[in-house]
């Protein structure tokens, strides 16, 4: 009997990962039916992260009222699992200030205060343990807001009070961290995000994410001006120059504001198959599959794929990559860290019909593939 490790993140917008790893189940069910399907769904800080640790933990989800990125309460889910070192709970930014919660408002106005009233809320009940998953923001506000609702104040010149955004944050002259909730030394943070970027510059949150949240061409510079501003006075406060490290840029800064409070920065990917047992499950496996929405050159910056594929290698599996599309581009590169590369459409398809057919195409790829190693192992 052979045994597959099934191990995708979501299909953002249309599959989860648990979803997907079923339909690829049920296609090499098909060609095997005796095949153990061990299925592992993963996920590398923004959308699912929390779905994915809580099917790994099986711990508890529940709700809170926040902010979402526009001001508007939104009921934000978070999770609390039981660890080794004690209970901690497990946020997921993508959830709370996501492209999907920014309404209708434009970037400058958008703030991450939401996740902010999230970890208060959570502080509240005791907790002292977090996960971050940082993926999939749509704010671009150096983590002002989450800061601004553990107690910062942001200032103007004139000593007055400053909204904890973009547009704020053109006015800054001061910020004061004096009523900093007292709580937070207490706590062990980690970030799960795919991101190493700093915060300013030309690979910097704005400059790099900026664009896909809505910040246009002629703001990248003004914005990118802000969070160096902003930067300079938290980094004096710090100390040390923490806009400048890895992942300070991710989530349009929440990781700066999250490493000011002293997070550990971990890649996200990596978090989760060690909640999930990756490696374990790598070791009496066979064969394993990963895959995404669409793999591309930024697959292989610690993306879920990537991350599956290098603990198959390390355990002698072959790794094949089944994704919703392929950037044909990136596919010699893609294919040095596959054995295999597919997609799903048949053919060519809208992309609102490959969507709505995704866990059919999923079944029907992971059979054919399984088939084709039958040929080969006969």
């Amino acid at each position: 009997m052979l045994t597959v490790v099934l191990a995708p993140d979501s299909f953002k917008g249309c599959l989860s990962a648990e979803a997907v790893t079923a339909a690829m189940a049920a296609g090499l069910k098909r060609a095997w039916p005796e095949v153990e399907a061990l299925a592992l769904p993963m996920a590398d800080g923004g959308e699912g992260t929390l779905d994915a640790v809580l099917a790994a933990t099986g711990g508890v989800r529940t709700v809170a009222s926040a902010s979402g990125a526009d001001g508007r309460p939104v009921e934000a889910p978070y999770g609390l699992v039981q660890t080794a070192a004690g209970e901690t709970a497990v946020l997921e930014a993508a959830a709370v200030v996501g492209l999907t919660m920014a309404g209708g408002e434009p970037v400058a106005s958008r703030g991450t205060q939401g996740l902010g009233e999230l970890l208060r809320h959570c502080l509240d009940q005791g907790v002292r343990r977090f996960m971050l998953g940082l993926g999939g923001s749509s704010t671009n506000d150096g983590g002002a807001g989450l800061l601004s609702a553990l107690g910062v104040r942001l200032l103007d010149a004139a000593g007055h009070a400053l909204a904890p955004t973009p547009e704020g944050l053109a006015a800054l002259g001061r910020v004061d961290f004096t009523g900093l909730d007292p709580r937070l030394k207490q706590c062990a943070i980690t970030l799960m995000t795919d991101v190493q970027n700093p915060l300013c510059g030309p690979l910097g949150a704005t400059a790099v994410f900026g664009p896909q949240k809505g910040v246009t061409a002629d703001q990248v510079a003004v914005f990118d001006a802000r969070l160096r501003h902003w930067a300079e006075l938290c980094d004096a406060w710090a100390g040390e120059a923490i806009s400048e490290r890895a992942g300070a840029g991710s989530a349009g800064g929440l990781g700066y504001a999250l490493q000011l409070l002293g997070a550990e920065n971990r890649s996200g990917a990596e978090v989760v198959a060690e909640l999930a047992g990756l490696a374990a499950a790598l070791n009496r496996a066979d064969w394993a599959i990963t895959g995404e929405g669409r793999s591309d050159a930024q697959t292989l910056l610690g993306k879920v794929p990537y991350v599956v594929a290098r603990h198959a290698r390390r355990a002698g599996v072959p790794v094949s990559l089944l994704s919703g599309a392929l950037d044909g581009a990136a596919l010699p590169e893609l294919s040095s860290h596959f054995d295999g590369c597919f997609a799903l459409p048949e053919g060519p398809m809208p992309l609102a019909a490959a969507m709505a057919e995704a866990a059919r195409l999923l079944a029907d790829r992971a059979e054919q593939m399984a088939r084709l190693l039958t040929k080969f192992r006969s």
